[in-house]
């Protein structure tokens, strides 16, 4: 059984990079939604490309609103509110961070995968729990 280096891989799946606030998997299908919409979406097309309630999206957008990543406006079409959301410049830049790391996460985990992982018993006397 192979031991990792403890200095050179300490902490090295930790993956410090993965920002709670976008990791969510709600939050990361919103901020992936308004990435690809730089002008922003309407409450009720992000609703519907993201599969979520009008309750589930609002409390979603109002933690990544507190967090600064989006940016809420609201307005009239007549008589009927509407609501704009858009990605901000910070959400932008810690949404590429995030993926970036992500990135890594994934070419470490391919990369093991590809290695192939079907081994016997890791030694003598070792038995599955």
């Amino acid at each position: 059984m192979s031991k990792p280096n403890q200095g050179r891989d300490a902490g090295r799946f930790a993956y410090e990079g993965l920002d709670r606030v976008i990791h969510e998997k709600a939050r990361l299908g919103i901020l992936t939604s308004l990435l690809t919409h730089p002008d922003g979406l309407l409450f009720t097309d992000l609703k519907e490309v993201c599969a979520l309630t009008d309750g589930n999206l609002s409390r979603h957008l109002q933690h990544l609103e507190d967090a600064g990543v989006v940016r809420i406006w609201k307005s009239f079409r007549g008589k009927r509110p509407q609501t704009l959301v858009r990605i901000t410049p910070e959400g932008r830049q810690r949404f590429v961070e995030y993926l970036g790391v992500l990135e890594g996460v994934v070419g470490d985990a391919l990369k093991a995968a590809s290695r192939g992982s079907r081994r016997a018993a890791p030694h003598e006397g070792w038995a599955p729990g």
